[in-house]
């Protein structure tokens, strides 16, 4: 195994726990947050959405496809409080954003040679991928960072538990 396939393993383990998380739950389940002071998970699939790309773009410029106008500004820390619905992507469309965004993020990583992925990742990102390969690497933790409080909300809406 190769730092690339490792890296892969760990995304693709984010993206089964958290597709797993998500797969039964309706729009006004995911507008449900899972203690008042979380995000709704709407907003944090969005969120990830959006961070997703800005870390991907950083290390790996064009490798992403663009989102929809406006969409990194209906997911920032302002947007986290709202509850109103129509503020938000559907569930739909946000799976079919995240698919292709992780689609872009999986080609760039295996374009990238050793010492690519050993490179200093930009200034803004030193704090928590403080190099390529961390930022590659975020794609699957971060995810699953976010998926504990879905499973909380699963919970509260009285589905089993899946892990």
């Amino acid at each position: 195994m190769n730092s690339r396939d490792a890296i892969k393993l760990s995304i693709n383990m984010g993206d089964m726990i958290s597709m797993a998380y998500l797969q039964d739950l309706t729009d006004e389940q995911m507008l449900q947050r899972p203690h008042p002071e979380c995000n709704h998970l709407k907003w944090q699939i969005g969120h990830l959405i959006a961070s997703e790309r800005m870390m991907i773009e950083g290390v790996a410029p064009g490798s992403l496809p663009a989102l929809p106008d406006g969409f990194a500004e209906r997911y920032t820390k302002e947007t986290a409080k709202s509850d109103d619905a129509s503020a938000f992507d559907s569930k739909e469309e946000l799976l079919q954003l995240y698919q292709a965004q992780r689609a872009g993020t999986l080609a760039a990583l295996e374009k990238l040679s050793d010492e690519e992925l050993d490179k200093p990742s930009p200034e803004a990102m030193k704090d928590y991928a403080p190099n390529v390969a961390a930022a590659f690497s975020m794609q699957g933790s971060h995810w699953i960072m976010h998926a504990g409080q879905w499973a909380v909300l699963r919970r509260q809406l009285g589905k089993p538990p899946l892990f």
